[in-house]
């Protein structure tokens, strides 16, 4: 198949070209490729064609949550992120019963075996159930735990094969033992619902703590002890160089004068954006459910962000991808390429699937999506087939 007169979304720029693939892979791209006889020709009428934006943390869409109980919840809020240009997508699992998300680890893996029109499932993100208590946000505090040994191998004996990465509060008891029992396992561990000083979190990332899940959101920052400055989870994203993040660029977790100042002190290939989208993403406005329908809490979306009842509080992320690109470009200022980069490469790298997928180049994955100047959607590839 030849992709003729597109805009190629490459990692610093963009270019007019054309992409040839062979199968599932990308053969080749350049400015004078010409169409093979008997090729398939996509004309892109100078559309933008970018790698296919990878969502490393996501909960649900299109009125389904992961957690919701059978393995075509999974499909169905992969397929509706899908049509945003999601090609691959990690499944986020909620603090809940151990028996929940054991059983939510035997849905992925029914789930991945549905067939090619969806994502790339590639892995579970296990957000919690080890969390501080005082930055609980939306997960059930009921369920928080500390971590311990004999509980940790429960999951990795009963998940060990789809669990590719847990988000934990590395201050709690237990913590650091667990990081180092985990961080040859290659498991990406990220902190995530900490309390954490600034001390906390540079020391468990040298321990193996090399992301923070969603900047901002359920994280502690600099606060007064005794009139002392003390410094949190958010003062060590930026200073720990070697740490990676991830936004919820949805224009509301994090307005985009934030987003403008984060983008000033953090190196741009070291942020990730991220949906952490429940069921109420891709689908209309009104009521909905936090969490999984057994047991999850009634809320309400309006104006593109879920809320509690009692509009007090943010009930979480609607955002799809295409969306998050489109903040970051239009609202926080950012090139359409340094935007995709972040939806792309760098959710790739932080994910170690980047030497597959993440980028246009030579025998990568033929994943990619066509969208306009607005980033509105036009079609999407996964392994080189129009899904």
């Amino acid at each position: 198949m030849l992709f003729a007169n597109a805009r190629l979304v490459l990692e610093n720029h963009t270019v007019k070209a054309s992409l040839r693939t062979e199968g599932p892979r990308i053969e080749a791209y350049g400015e004078h490729l010409s169409a093979l006889p008997g090729e398939e020709v996509v004309d892109c009428k100078g559309l933008y064609l970018a790698p296919g934006f990878i969502d490393i943390h996501s909960h649900g869409g299109g009125g389904h949550d992961i957690m919701d109980g059978d393995a075509e919840d999974i499909v169905l809020a992969a397929k509706a992120h899908l049509r945003h240009g999601t090609t691959t997508y990690y499944p986020t699992t909620m603090t809940n019963t151990d028996e929940a998300t054991i059983h939510t680890f035997e849905c992925f893996r029914e789930a991945r075996n549905y067939g090619d029109a969806i994502p790339h499932l590639e892995g579970i993100h296990m957000e919690g159930p080890y969390f501080s208590p005082a930055q609980a946000g939306a997960q059930d505090p009921s369920f928080i735990k500390i971590p311990k040994q004999e509980h940790y191998r429960l999951f990795l004996e009963k998940g060990g094969d789809v669990i590719k990465r847990i988000s934990f509060a590395p201050e709690l008891p237990g913590a650091i033992e667990m990081a180092d029992a985990l961080r040859d396992t290659g498991i990406v561990l990220a902190a995530g619902h900490t309390n954490a000083t600034y001390q906390e979190i540079s020391r468990a990332f040298d321990h193996g703590v090399t992301h923070l899940t969603h900047f901002y959101s359920g994280m502690s920052t600099i606060h007064r002890e005794g009139g002392f400055r003390i410094l949190g989870a958010v003062e060590a994203g930026y200073l720990i160089d070697g740490l990676t993040i991830e936004l919820i660029a949805d224009g509301m977790h994090l307005p985009p004068e934030l987003l403008k100042m984060i983008l000033k002190l953090k190196a741009h290939d070291h942020i990730s954006l991220c949906t952490d989208s429940m069921r109420g993403a891709d689908m209309p406005e009104g009521p909905t459910i936090l969490g999984p329908k057994v047991g999850g809490v009634k809320c309400f979306v309006e104006g593109g962000i879920a809320k509690m009842p009692d509009h007090q509080a943010f009930a979480g992320s609607v955002a799809t991808t295409d969306r998050l690109v489109r903040v970051m470009h239009q609202k926080a200022g950012l090139t359409i390429a340094e935007a995709v980069a972040m939806m792309t490469i760098n959710p790739a790298r932080v994910m170690h699937i980047d030497g597959k997928t993440g980028s246009i180049a030579v025998g990568k994955q033929a994943d990619l999506v066509l969208f306009d100047e607005n980033i509105q959607v036009n079609e999407v590839y996964v392994s080189g087939k129009r899904v």
